[in-house]
This record gives structure tokens, sequence and C-alpha cells, in this order.
């Protein structure tokens, strides 16, 4: 559980160098660069696809670079990466959540796959009151609300131990309460040393830098510009 009692990290860097990505035949950014150091929070910013997402994906080892090189420390990151898959809590656009399972089933496997241990009870009805899910907890998620698919998907972060959370765009169909308890869990990780990088348009009460990917966009010819 990513509580009080949660242990400190160690301290490792995340430092992105020269990548670029291309997805469907379309380069994505190129050129770019970042450095965050623990307890740091990094906001991709920029406008929709400029990369942010894809940045996220590829950061968790989901997407290859087609140039650039990717550490976390001393190890160099690649899809597939035993020390990335290790490290990192991704949660995307998609909630995945099978519509036929309880949120505490989804959350017993989805501690087991991480961790390879069973989840207690409480534990269970600990992570679900950060988000305000405990009368959920055994409810089938396809009753659920998009705003409740959303916050049982941003569950996981309570659940188990990673150093790097992955987020995007993670205040979308929050209200105020559950922004409050967002950014409060968001600035428990990142004081225990804890990295996070996040996709977002909105702004998020929890400090940290920008990094814009629209100045990362690929240049484009003057014989492309005439056929774009």
């Amino acid at each position: 559980m990513t509580d009080a009692h949660s242990p400190d990290y160690d301290k490792k860097a995340l430092m992105g160098l020269n990548l670029a990505c291309t997805r469907g035949g379309r380069r994505v950014f190129e050129g770019l660069s970042f450095s965050l150091e623990s307890g740091g929070l990094l906001y991709l910013r920029g406008p929709n696809g400029t990369g942010k997402s894809t940045l996220l994906r590829l950061i968790a080892g989901l997407t290859p670079a087609c140039a650039g090189t990717l550490k976390f420390g001393e190890s160099v990151w690649r899809p597939g990466s035993a020390a990335a898959e290790e490290a990192v809590i991704y949660a995307g656009h998609e909630n995945a959540l099978k519509p036929v399972l309880t949120l505490r089933e989804h959350a017993e496997y989805y501690v087991k796959l991480m961790t390879g241990r069973s989840l207690s009870d409480d534990a269970a009805h600990e992570a679900a009151a950060v988000f305000d899910l405990t009368r959920l907890l055994d409810q089938p998620a396809r009753f659920f609300s998009s705003g409740q698919k959303h916050r049982a998907s941003l569950m996981r972060f309570t659940l188990v131990h990673r150093p790097l959370w992955l987020m995007d765009e993670p205040t979308v169909g929050l209200d105020s309460a559950n922004r409050e308890a967002l950014e409060r869990l968001m600035a428990g990780h990142l004081g225990r040393g804890g990295m996070i990088v996040a996709a977002t348009h909105d702004p998020i009460a929890v400090l940290g830098t920008e990094l814009n990917l629209k100045d990362y966009q690929p240049k484009i010819s003057v014989d492309e510009e005439m056929w774009a």
C-alpha cells in the first residue's frame, strides 16, 4: 500500500536522451531529452497529437523508441525490460477493467500479477477508501459510471510499491474531493522519493516541472509542407 507506512525508494534518476518515436508510420516526436530526479514530478504538456501518451507508453516499455536512449539509474530501458517492469505503475486512457469482475477481484489479480502476493481484506478496503470506492468493492465493473471506472483505474497506484508512476490524464472525471485525494496521493509518493510523469491538460496542485511536447515536433520539409 502507498500510505504513510510505505518504504522510501532508492534514489535513481530517469533520463531520456534524444528520443524519437514513430507510430502508424508517422514520426510523433524527435530530439526529446529530459531528466527526472528522485522525488520529482514531470508534467507532459502540449496539444493533442503531440505525443504525450506515446511518451508515457515508451517509458512504460509498451512502445519502442526509434532513436535515443532511456535510462533509469544505470539501467537502459527497452520494451520488455525486466528493470522497467519492476519499477513502473502505468495508467493509460483505457481503464483495463473486465466488466464481469468486481473491484475487489481486479485489485486481487493486479496485486498477484505485480507482486506474486495475495491482497488482504484490510489492504483492499484501505486502497479503495483513497478514492471513495469502498462500497463498490464487491460490485462488477459493468455497473460503474465512467468516473468510477477512472477512479478504479487510479486505485492501482495505492496497491503496490513501484518508484515510477506514469499517469495519463489522471484528473479526468474527478470531482473536487477526489482531485484532492489524487493530489495527496501524488505528494505522498514524491515525499518518499518516488517519481511521477503525468500527461495532463489540467492544473494539479502538486509542484513539478513541465515538458512541452510541442517543442519536439518533427521538422517538415518544403516538399512535405506542399503535400500536408
